[in-house]
């Protein structure tokens, strides 16, 4: 990677930060695109503050970067669960303005973060492959199933692009921030610190696919590193792991309790899901390495190093 310049959109938060410092670590000119960056350099990253959607701030950035990463989004399934109008003011119509400025710059190699939790709805079978049929339960999923469709038209269109989408299980790990309706594995481990309990909807049974922040990051780069590769390939870790499992994996890394509240289940959520990432492991050689118990413990330990009183 050493001489590329990457465009990070959206590339403020939680993943895009752990990609941008291993893209910066590998020689690469980084550019990040967040609303609410502090525009200037840090760790080797130009930060620049602006919409995707704003042809003015976006057509610069563009002409310097060869590469795009995508990755905002600003909702949750909860949060957009009774407003598709939400989902599509707050997410589609911002991509589809930054698609305009984009089809003006010419070809690029884009690499799209869509979501393989909640795009396969629940699988007839598991675990899912990137064939399955996209059965999104709420407006989030709806959303990043039209999007996808977004910029395979907009691949089409202008000759030369070379599209990659990356549809990750539930990223977790060190530096992502506590925020209500995402992150189950970050939100537990905060309940485990505060000694506070947790609520469920469901009878805690749903499973997930948890991938560690190092692996997905690999898994970037590995898609980078092989523009030639295009096409939708699913990341995960390969197995799956009920919400009660992971409160008591949560419980023995913590060294501490955590309570758990039931609430009846919504229907937004899928039952069980994990994912097959054989694709991207025959395109590119990845495959995630980390099991959930050392994640959840590596996490819990930066979460108690922040926590920490400062040295006197």
């Amino acid at each position: 990677m050493r001489g590329k310049r990457v465009l990070l959109v959206g590339g403020g938060g939680f993943i895009g930060r752990a990609l941008g410092l291993r893209l910066s670590a590998m020689g690469a000119e980084v550019h990040v695109l967040s609303r609410r960056a502090e525009p200037g350099m840090r760790d080797g990253i130009a930060y620049h503050r602006g919409n995707q959607a704003d042809a003015a701030v976006v057509a610069p950035l563009l002409a310097r970067c060869e590469m795009v990463v995508h990755l905002a989004s600003t909702t949750t399934p909860g949060r957009s669960a009774h407003s598709p109008l939400l989902e599509t003011r707050e997410n589609l119509d911002p991509l589809a303005g930054f698609l305009e400025a984009l089809a003006a710059a010419g070809p690029r190699r884009i690499l799209y973060f869509s979501s393989g939790g909640a795009i396969y709805g629940n699988p007839a079978s598991l675990p899912a492959t990137e064939d399955h049929p996209l059965q999104p339960l709420s407006w989030h999923a709806a959303g990043k199933v039209a999007a996808e469709d977004f910029l395979r038209t907009h691949a089409r269109q202008v000759a030369g692009t070379a599209l990659a989408i990356l549809r990750p299980a539930n990223v977790y790990g060190p530096g992502q921030a506590l925020q209500a309706g995402f992150g189950i594995v970050r939100t537990l481990l905060e309940k485990a610190h505060r000694g506070a309990g947790i609520d469920l909807w469901g009878d805690g049974s749903q499973v997930r696919d948890y991938l560690y922040i190092d692996d997905l990051v690999e898994a970037c780069v590995g898609l980078l590193a092989a523009p030639a590769v295009t096409g939708t390939f699913n990341a995960g870790s390969g197995a799956g792991t009920s919400l009660l499992e992971l409160v008591r994996l949560a419980e023995q890394v913590s060294g501490r309790p955590i309570p758990v509240t039931r609430h009846p289940e919504r229907g937004i959520d899928v039952a069980g899901i994990w994912l097959d990432s054989s694709r991207l492991q025959a395109a590119t050689g990845w495959q995630a390495t980390t099991p959930l118990a050392e994640g959840l413990a590596r996490t819990w330990a930066e979460l108690m190093l922040g926590a920490a009183p400062a040295a006197r």
